[in-house]
């Protein structure tokens, strides 16, 4: 295996373990998804500004294009 195959591993290692503890502790805001529901202010206003809809725009946008990457072998 690669440097790289390694350094994913390790990261993917750290994110299980953080988000584990997060899970458990059941203390509100410390899950990856609460954090990028708190980051994007997502269900916090029904009517919002034009600052909230780009960056929800961008999460849609980025999640959009990943997905379409992992899913053609990288053609996007």
């Amino acid at each position: 295996m690669s440097g790289y195959t390694w350094a994913w591993l390790a990261w993917l290692g750290s994110f299980l373990v953080i988000e584990g503890k997060a899970l458990f502790n059941r203390t509100e805001g410390d899950t990856l998804s609460e954090h990028v529901w708190k980051w994007f202010a997502i269900g916090s206003d029904a009517h919002p500004s034009g600052w909230v809809r780009l960056r929800r725009f961008s999460l849609v946008a980025f999640m959009a294009w990943l997905c379409a990457h992992f899913l053609t072998g990288g053609v996007f």
